[in-house]
């Protein structure tokens, strides 16, 4: 007898392997912290533990040489992501329509979310302290799971109902945007820094 795997979610891994490029993005992302008052009030008003230009900036590439440098980069892993996902883009092309700055202080977290309106979302983890909030993703399935026992406390990865990826500096995550995610608190004092991106689809 075989067991057969059916819709697999994908998660890429990926690394920027360019220190300089971190370090002047992590630069970078400290002078929009200082600098954006919209989106310090903006955070301030929603109760972000922390810095984000979500809803103040939508144009970092256009700002900043770095972040144009990173969209390349970001182009190149997506493509690469739509192939692994065996997608059909012959009449169709991605799109970076959103990249945002996030800074998290201790105990700041993010709660479950999706990302409406794109295909493709992701991190680029730019600077992260010993005890940084993990990435939390959820099955899809779960809430057509109805009556299923929990999975055994050894159960591999494949079967879990919530998966956990540990961040580090450098590390790049795309995932679909269906897939349901968290941030986890921050444990650390030191400030946790990333950079989020979505991919739209559009037409040739």
């Amino acid at each position: 007898m075989t067991l057969q795997t059916l819709f697999p979610t994908l998660v890429k891994h990926a690394r920027l392997d360019d220190d300089a490029l971190r370090k002047a993005l992590e630069k970078a992302c400290w002078v929009l912290e200082d600098e954006d008052e919209a989106g310090n009030d903006w955070c301030d008003a929603e109760g972000y533990d922390g810095y984000t230009s979500y809803a103040s900036l939508d144009d970092l590439p256009q700002r900043f040489p770095e972040f144009a440098d990173l969209k390349t980069r970001l182009d190149a892993a997506a493509a690469g992501f739509a192939r692994d996902l065996h997608w059909d883009m012959r009449d169709h092309a991605l799109e970076l329509d959103a990249i945002w700055v996030n800074i998290l202080g201790e105990s700041g977290t993010h709660s479950g979310h999706v990302h409406p309106g794109s295909v493709i979302s992701g991190t680029l983890y730019v600077s992260i302290p010993e005890g940084a909030g993990q990435l939390k993703f959820e099955d899809p399935r779960l809430t057509a799971m109805m009556a299923a026992p929990q999975p055994e406390d050894d159960a591999p990865e494949t079967a879990r109902r919530f998966v956990y990826v540990t961040p580090e500096d450098g590390l790049i995550l795309l995932w679909e945007s269906w897939l349901r995610h968290e941030v986890m608190a921050n444990r650390s004092e030191t400030p946790r820094i990333s950079i989020s991106f979505n991919y739209a689809l559009t037409r040739k």
